[in-house]
């Protein structure tokens, strides 16, 4: 299995044309840009500039082209400090266009969805994510083009979809 990585994997997120939508089903990834940011967070001094991080300039751009991003985020309850500082940056990244979603892990258990990452793009390509044992780093992504396999995967999307809540009636819940 060949795992796309660096500007080839960046390149999924310019070139997609209506839709790129994320089932996220991790309680922590580790990111390297998203370090002195969580640590800061978890200090209770939030990053001003976090809200305007380059990832919010791309989701701006791709909106304002009619292109959308979309992502449920499933997460463990009581929300790591990881998912905590998710929910703070979800705030920003709807602002920015990029709608995310919540939804319970033990919902999504009982609904028989996946328990793992993926991107589907334009309902054509889906993007499985693959992460790093060790750390939990990613090691890039497994390029599915097969129609039978991406259906599989926008359905499970539709339904994480269907079964969450947005990120403000979420955030009041817990």
């Amino acid at each position: 299995m060949e795992l796309v990585r660096g500007d080839r994997f960046q390149e999924l997120f310019t070139s997609f044309r209506s839709t790129a939508q994320r089932l996220e089903m991790r309680d922590r990834y580790n990111s390297p840009v998203e370090q002195e940011p969580l640590r800061r967070f978890l200090e209770g001094n939030p990053d001003p500039e976090w809200a305007d991080r380059p990832w919010l300039h791309s989701v701006r751009q791709a909106a304002a082209e009619g292109r959308f991003f979309q992502r449920v985020r499933i997460v463990s309850l009581p929300l790591s400090d990881y998912a905590c500082f998710g929910l703070y940056g979800a705030k920003a990244n709807n602002a920015a266009g990029e709608e995310i979603r919540y939804l319970d892990r033990d919902t999504a258990l009982k609904a028989n969805i996946p328990q793992f990452d993926a991107w589907c793009f334009d309902r054509s390509l889906s993007a499985v994510l693959h992460f790093s044992e060790e750390d939990g780093s990613l090691l890039g992504a497994e390029l599915i083009d097969d129609p039978a396999v991406v259906a599989e995967h926008c359905r499970w999307f539709d339904l994480a979809r269907e079964l969450s809540v947005s990120r403000e009636e979420f955030a009041k819940r817990v």
